[in-house]
């Protein structure tokens, strides 16, 4: 980051550089100190918190949400896919659905965005 508009409006890829290194401090920070320790729920909000960005920044046209069937997991999740791969990555990782639907009630999103970011 060379200036502050880098800061305001990182680029796309920025955005999944960090997405991917919280998501990787809060997988290591889970085993290490469990999931429900400070550091490991403030790793994986902030993490929540950079996918909304990137998905309010660049959704539909870079990014977009699409139900993930591959993966198990113990709750639906999103995976946030991009549209052209950035190095060796296709996605953005994991949004569960209930965080989006959370942030729908908190009226942080509309149901129109959502709908939105899941255009393909």
């Amino acid at each position: 980051m060379n200036n502050i508009g880098d800061l305001l409006h990182p680029s796309l890829e920025q955005l999944v550089r960090e997405i991917k290194a919280f998501n990787h401090a809060w997988k290591a920070s889970s085993e290490l100190f469990g999931k429900d320790s400070p550091l490991s729920t403030s790793t994986r909000d902030l993490k929540n918190c950079l996918q909304v960005r990137l998905l309010l920044s660049y959704a539909p046209e870079q990014v977009y949400l699409a139900i993930d069937t591959k993966t198990e997991a113990s709750e639906p999740l999103y995976g946030l896919r991009l549209r052209q791969t950035i190095g060796e990555w296709t996605d953005a990782d994991h949004l569960p659905v209930r965080v989006v639907e959370e942030w729908v009630k908190k009226k942080l999103l509309t149901p129109t965005q959502v709908e939105t970011f899941k255009k393909s």
